[in-house]
């Protein structure tokens, strides 16, 4: 009997994607301007968009987004309360804090510097045209007063309905340090919890199985709805935001692991694959967090009671993706308006995107909220954020694969830092693929 050789999940999803996005290309192509086109099967017209686009591609898609979300709140629960308990130092806790926020917030001004660096070299306003339509609803932020005070919960059981992340994470922590502190009762039910987390990853990989048909699903109704010539009339500035966004996640990234970590780069890079093309198909940095979590324990080598506190946290307030869009985004908005910006104006710009990265954590539609008001800190019209919309979904799905690659790398520095990380899985190749094998076929 023949053995029977299976491809890895990163070359599903990567077929699942390129064929999503062939097909999503033809049905746009058969659909054009008329909006809607039928094929006739008889005794009825069939819809191409809306039984397709509309029906199948969307209902695949949301059920797979849906399924991956209903993940996020019991896995931060259960790995938080699971690592803080088996904390053997309670200043542990303070320190892995204090490195992980130190280290996002670095990132972040790294990132939005680099953006705007670029954007000045480039000058991708040059020669726009500003709409007469612009128009943008701008949502005020809460202040950095009232976030600090609304990230402890008055109902943590209502938080964890309504996804609110820091305040699952302060309760887990909490409820963890109890655990540890109880003795024998703590110790009795911090063995379910440790039963109960590998029952949620197991329950991660069926998900990342079937991870294929939604990331095609997505692809194919993105394609079909996609309006290629809004792309082509902000072509600068796209290029410009993806070459930063390129530029962060593989040199900025890989200089920071070498320097803080001694890891290698093109290692880490390699066995980012997954969780990378994952955030890109969702363009959800909490969707993600499961394949990211099993990402940075399983095939990077960080201890769980590192990851299940550094990846959650990065997810809510990690924003290198979105501080990039900022910084091209300001100049750009700055040059189709005919505004000069001062050098103080620019230092402005990097300080308030870098603190509203955890200032607007949790905050519905977190990119333009923090666009908005880094734009009213330096007196430019908020309505120049509704020239970007149009291109903003392709560039969000790759601002979150960096999001999702700053997470796992802070996860790594931070992990080799307190001694808890494993050089043994991070150097072998082999194990992740093994470890895919063996999910797949059970």
């Amino acid at each position: 009997m023949t053995k029977r050789t299976s491809l890895s999940l990163t070359s599903r999803i990567m077929i699942g994607m390129v064929f999503g996005i062939l097909l999503g290309s033809v049905l746009k192509f058969i659909i054009g301007d008329a909006g809607e086109r039928y094929i006739s099967l008889g005794l009825f017209d069939l819809a191409i968009k809306g039984f397709f686009v509309d029906g199948l591609f969307h209902i695949g898609g949301a059920i797979f987004i849906a399924s991956l979300k209903m993940l996020v709140v019991p896995l931060v629960f259960i790995s938080l309360v699971c690592g803080t308990c088996n904390l053997s130092d309670p200043a542990k806790l303070g320190r892995l804090g204090g490195k992980s926020i130190a280290l996002y917030l670095l990132t972040t001004a790294i990132a939005i510097t680099v953006a705007i660096s670029l954007a000045l070299f480039f000058s991708p306003g040059d020669g726009v045209a500003i709409p007469t339509d612009a128009t943008f609803d701008n949502k005020s932020a809460p202040s950095l007063v009232q976030v600090i005070i609304n990230m402890f919960p008055t109902n943590p059981i209502s938080a964890m309905a309504n996804g609110n992340m820091l305040q699952v994470i302060v309760f887990s922590l909490l409820f963890g340090i109890a655990l540890a502190l109880s003795g024998e009762p703590g110790k009795r039910l911090g063995l379910i919890f440790d039963d109960l987390n590998v029952i949620i990853l197991k329950l991660v990989t069926l998900l990342m199985n079937v991870a294929p048909i939604g990331v095609f699903c997505l692809m194919a109704k993105l394609f079909t709805t996609i309006e290629v010539g809004v792309i082509l009339s902000l072509g600068k500035y796209f290029l410009v935001v993806l070459f930063a966004l390129i530029i962060h996640a593989f040199i900025n990234y890989s200089i920071l692991l070498k320097l803080l970590a001694n890891l290698s780069p093109l290692t880490f890079l390699m066995k980012m694959k997954d969780a990378a093309l994952f955030a890109f198909s969702t363009s959800s940095s909490s969707a993600t967090m499961p394949i990211t979590l099993e990402t940075a324990t399983k095939k990077l080598g960080a201890k769980n009671s590192v990851a299940s506190f550094t990846v959650p946290l990065g997810a809510t307030i990690n924003m290198d993706g979105t501080a990039i869009m900022q910084g091209v985004a300001t100049v750009f908005i700055a040059q189709v308006f005919a505004v000069d910006l001062s050098i103080s104006d620019y230092l402005m710009v990097i300080l308030t995107a870098t603190l509203a990265s955890v200032g607007t954590a949790g905050v519905p539609g977190v990119g333009l909220i923090m666009l908005a008001m880094v734009l009213n800190q330096v007196g430019l019209p908020v309505e120049g954020i509704a020239i970007i919309m149009g291109v903003d979904r392709l560039l969000d799905m790759t601002r979150t694969a960096v999001n999702v690659t700053g997470d796992c790398m802070v996860t790594c520095v931070v992990a080799k830092s307190e001694g808890e990380f494993d050089q043994n899985i991070f150097n072998d190749m082999n194990a992740a693929k093994e470890l895919e094998e063996i999910n797949f076929k059970k």
